[in-house]
C-alpha cells in the first residue's frame, strides 16, 4: 500500500515540473498523511494544484469512506472506483513515499525516492461528495437551513500496483509512479490507454533508505524525518 509520501520540493519547482499554478501556497510536506488536504492535479482542471482530503469517498456514498488506495488489478471493476476510473483521474504530485518493512520482530520505516529527490506524479483518482443534509440531523426548512448546508467534500485516492523488483524486498505493494511523459494520457486518455500505464515503475531509477520510526506518527511533519538512519 501506499500510506505517507513526502513533497518537499519549492513551490516554484513544482509550478514549472507540472506546468500548473497553486491554489495557495505549498509548505514542504515531511510526512504526508491520509485525511490530511494534500496536492493533486485533476484531470478537469490540469493547470491548477488543487488540495483534495487523500482518502477517497465515491459520489453516491452515504458517508464518508476514506479509501486512500486503489489496486491497480482491479480499479475499473470496483464500483468505489470504477467511475472515478473513467472520467475523474489525477495526479499527486510526490518526491518520495514511505513503506514499512516487516523484519520478523516488528516493522521499520523506509523513504522510497529517486536518487535526486526530484519530483514526480502519482496515479491518483479524485470524488466530489456532497454528504446528505438529513444524514447530519440538520432542517432543511427555514431561514438558514443555506447556512447549515454541508461543504462538498473533494477526495482522493493513490492506485498501487504490485511492487518492482527493489521494492519487494520491503513491501507486496507500491504506489504507481507515473513517468513525465505518462501524465498527460492518465489525465485525459480513455480507459484502455491507461490500463497499460499501471505497471511497476522501474527500480534501476529508484533507491530506499530506513528513516526514523518517527514517521509513524501523522503528527511529526519535519525535515530529519527523510534522514537516513541504519536499518
Amino acid at each position: 500500500m501506499c500510506g505517507r509520501y513526502t513533497l518537499f520540493t519549492p513551490q516554484e519547482a513544482l509550478i514549472e515540473r507540472f506546468d500548473a499554478e497553486p491554489h495557495e501556497p505549498l509548505e514542504p510536506r515531511y510526512n504526508c498523511a491520509p485525511g490530511q488536504e494534500l496536492p493533486v492535479i485533476t484531470s478537469d482542471d490540469p493547470n491548477q494544484i488543487q488540495r483534495f482530503t487523500w482518502g477517497l469517498t465515491p459520489s453516491w456514498a452515504d458517508e464518508k469512506q476514506g479509501l486512500i488506495n486503489a489496486r491497480a488489478e482491479t480499479v475499473r471493476e470496483k464500483r468505489s472506483f470504477a467511475d472515478a476510473y473513467e472520467s475523474r483521474r489525477c495526479l499527486v504530485p510526490a518526491d518520495g513515499f514511505y513503506e514499512w518493512a516487516d523484519l520478523g520482530d516488528g516493522k521499520a520505516p523506509y523513504r522510497v525516492a529517486f536518487a535526486d529527490d526530484r519530483p514526480f506524479a502519482m496515479a491518483g483518482l479524485w470524488e466530489r461528495w456532497e454528504p446528505p443534509t438529513q444524514q447530519l440531523g440538520l432542517d432543511s426548512f427555514g431561514d438558514d437551513a443555506d447556512d447549515n448546508e454541508p461543504e462538498p467534500l473533494e477526495t482522493f485516492t493513490v492506485i498501487t500496483t504490485e511492487p518492482n523488483d527493489m521494492i519487494s524486498e520491503l513491501h507486496h505493494r507500491m504506489a504507481v509512479v507515473l513517468a513525465p511523459d505518462e501524465e498527460d494520457t492518465w489525465l485525459h486518455g480513455d480507459g484502455d490507454a491507461v490500463a497499460d500505464l499501471l505497471d511497476p515503475h522501474p527500480d534501476d531509477e529508484l533507491e530506499y533508505f530506513g528513516v526514523s520510526d518517527r514517521v509513524n506518527s501523522p503528527a511529526n511533519d519535519e525535515a530529519k524525518l527523510i534522514d537516513p538512519v541504519d536499518s
